[in-house]
């Protein structure tokens, strides 16, 4: 087994999207093949109803999938195909955009006025681009959950872990989407894909992600009083850690525990031409989506 090193740590950035929902972009609209399958990651937690209520009313998917994974409150979606729902507190929403789709989400806050969450957007490939739209909602009661015996848990989202194999299927870059939490001063390794590009986005606690018997944390960038310092201390709340080629990560949680996200899929290494929420191959299949949706013939009729 061979322990996975890390690349690099950085801080997920504050932007607003939608209709002016306050969020924190952690990765996306950068380089394509950083991430690949990954284009995207944004934690839209937020406390305050002001910052989120406008939601994100309707907007265009071409050629991706979109993970929405709730925490806290709830998100009612629609569709242009008539599709509608409600994801509340620990469901998922996987939405394979496909051929063509125009979609809102609207989040409502729990009775704390909390609404948690993230959404991760993950390429598809060119053979895989113009499909059905389809939807896999799971509930949280239908996410399964591994406690290992130091406490440590993991709920399954996609791919196998542990024994047990996450709901969401069919997806095309193989992932692996994990919420790991741990208990304080624990020290795990925990099995990935070799062949998979690899991140964590810790968004509770701290965690040192090194195969090292002392915490002694990784060198990172972070503003401090406005200003840039290069520092060695543990990844804490809304930070992105990628890593090298291996097929197992070392983390040791630090001493409030730790939770967070660990994402895998294989890489797609196809060309990239992206403009907003839709993302094709080439600029001519680009400039075609952008023709279609201002010629009204955006979605595809089913076959």
């Amino acid at each position: 087994m061979t322990f996975r090193p890390v690349t690099s740590t950085q801080m997920a950035h504050p932007t607003m999207e939608g209709a002016g929902v306050h969020l924190h972009r952690v990765f996306g609209f950068g380089d394509p093949g950083e991430s690949d399958p990954f284009l995207l990651l944004d934690d839209f937690r937020n406390d305050d109803p002001r910052a989120y209520e406008k939601g994100f009313p309707w907007h265009p998917h071409r050629g991706i999938e979109t993970i929405t994974y709730v925490l806290e409150g709830e998100v009612d979606h629609g569709d242009s195909l008539g599709n509608q729902g409600t994801l509340g507190a620990g469901s998922v929403q996987w939405m394979t955009a496909g051929s063509g789709i125009l979609h809102q989400e609207m989040p409502r806050g729990n009775a704390a006025g909390q609404m948690h969450g993230f959404q991760l957007w993950a390429n598809l490939p060119a053979a895989q681009k113009m499909t059905a739209p389809r939807y896999q909602d799971i509930t949280g009661h239908d996410i399964p959950e591994v406690i290992e015996d130091d406490g440590t848990k993991a709920r399954v989202i996609t791919g196998a872990f542990w024994g047990v194999r996450g709901p969401v299927d069919g997806i095309a870059a193989e992932p692996q989407y994990l919420d790991i939490s741990m208990p304080p001063n624990t020290r795990r390794s925990l099995p990935v894909d070799t062949y998979a590009n690899t991140f964590a986005y810790v968004f509770a606690g701290s965690a040192n992600f090194r195969d090292a018997s002392a915490p002694i944390g990784v060198r990172v960038e972070k503003e401090v009083a406005g200003a840039e310092l290069n520092i060695r201390d543990m990844s804490g709340n809304r930070t992105l850690v990628r890593f090298d080629t291996g097929d197992e990560i070392s983390v040791t949680s630090g001493p409030e525990g730790a939770r967070f996200l660990l994402v895998s899929g294989r890489p797609i290494q196809e060309p990239v031409a992206w403009h907003g929420p839709i993302v094709m191959n080439t600029r001519a299949e680009l400039q075609q989506a952008m023709q279609d949706l201002n010629n009204g013939t955006f979605i595809k009729p089913a076959v």
